[in-house]
């Protein structure tokens, strides 16, 4: 039976989008987390009023405090007039029900929050241009963003800031990355014509859907035939120059995409390496639906001694902890869950992993170093400061399209990536 049929009401699902948001927001609690804990019913719903929130909570929280006249100290009622405006701006043609059944939620949860939340969110659509006007006078409400976090995209990209921001909160494409062993791109994009699935080419495995769809209904992708992975994500396995016989490293692995692709490519002796063991059980899951083979690895990328074996690597794959800064349009709770002191703490992590990675390449191999980052302090100021200590390194240049210095931005098309591809002298 759907779930439509099992569909709580709405005052139910803002209740819930409510404690979620609090959660990430003022617990700092990521949001794949908090709705990995709701329940079966209404968890669509949930986690879409709750993406949708997160990409406009500037807009959103500068909208109600307005509209407030003195700071909301419960954070739950906080949070679900967030939710609620949200609704409000989604759904322009439901007002009426949605101020009704944000009213029974806070009902619900504080009674004497009741005439609070209907008489802000009734001002709210009193006065809805005006207030518009007034809040997005400031830039974290315009662009959605802390405003560090602008200032730090403003620096980096004088001349695309805009385009960066504006990127970052968009709804992200459905991507499919086709597997050369069972057929040609071409061949597939076809499939999906012949199945009514309207596709595009962005990248030499890289098909984006038209719309999203489940997984379930992608054809061949239960027997392998393709896997879902962002166009940008799909550039790693190819810029590591692959042949038949090298010894592997994919460093940092889960949740296996990029192994994936590295044993489509070419018949390699890979190793999957990741500090969390019950991360590479979903590692495992994307080579079994593959039915390919990789060695798995539980150890601490930048503590090598703890697990290599001694015998150097002909390519590695170094995609990095970073501050997932190219990906938020993905994961929206990143904007706000990060603070200005996290790049110097993801920075001193790559530090330590890069040169400690590096004793396991074999003389003439090449290291790839990735992030799904736009800040430069984890990207191509991190490799600089490794070619400054390494005379045996040598970075080399990408001829790949959309890569400016290694560096991807997010459009229409991809996420927002860096790659630097290392070449042991």
């Amino acid at each position: 039976m759907s779930e439509a049929l099992h569909q709580p009401p709405l005052r139910q699902l803002l209740k819930r989008a409510a404690y979620a948001i609090d959660a990430v927001v003022h617990q700092g609690h990521t949001l794949t987390r908090v709705l990995a804990d709701q329940p079966a019913a209404g968890r669509a719903t949930v986690q879409d009023i709750c993406y949708a929130s997160l990409r406009e909570y500037a807009l959103l929280a500068a909208l109600r405090d307005a509209l407030l006249s003195n700071p909301l100290k419960d954070r739950v009622i906080a949070c679900l007039l967030v939710v609620a405006l949200r609704q409000l701006r989604a759904r322009p043609d439901s007002t009426h029900m949605i101020v009704n059944e944000a009213v029974e939620a806070a009902a619900a949860t504080q009674p004497w929050a009741r005439g609070l939340v209907n008489g802000v969110l009734r001002n709210y659509l009193r006065h809805t241009d005006l207030l518009l006007d007034e809040v997005q006078q400031k830039e974290p409400a315009r662009w959605n963003y802390p405003q560090w976090w602008i200032d730090q995209v403003r620096t980096a990209y004088p001349d695309d800031w805009q385009a960066v921001l504006t990127a970052g909160n968009q709804h992200p494409p459905m991507t499919l990355r086709v597997n050369p062993q069972h057929g040609s791109t071409a061949a597939y994009l076809e499939l999906l014509q012949e199945a009514g699935l309207d596709a595009q080419q962005t990248g030499e495995f890289a098909l984006q859907l038209a719309q999203p769809i489940p997984v379930t209904q992608v054809p061949g992708f239960s027997t392998g035939r393709v896997s879902v992975q962002d166009a940008g994500a799909q550039l790693a396995a190819p810029l590591l120059e692959l042949a038949d016989g090298q010894r592997v490293l994919d460093a940092c692995a889960a949740p296996g995409g990029k192994s994936g692709h590295i044993v489509e490519l070419a018949d390699v002796n890979l190793t999957a390496l990741d500090n969390d063991a019950s991360r590479l059980i979903r590692v495992q899951e994307n080579l079994d639906r593959l039915g390919l083979h990789a060695s798995l690895l539980t150890g601490d990328a930048a503590l090598p001694d703890s697990w290599w074996d001694g015998v150097p690597f002909d390519r590695i794959l170094a995609d990095v902890p970073c501050s997932a800064s190219g990906v938020v349009r993905r994961h929206p709770d990143i904007k706000w869950l990060r603070r200005p002191d996290d790049l110097a703490r993801f920075a001193a992590q790559q530090a330590a992993i890069l040169p400690a990675l590096w004793r396991c390449l074999a003389r003439g191999g090449k290291l790839l170093y990735v992030t799904c980052s736009i800040f430069p302090q984890e990207n191509q100021c991190q490799v600089d400061a490794f070619l400054s200590h390494h005379d045996d390194a040598q970075q080399q240049a990408l001829d790949h399209a959309g890569l400016s210095a290694g560096q991807l931005l997010p459009n229409d098309h991809h996420d927002g990536f860096f790659y630097a591809l290392l070449v042991k002298r």
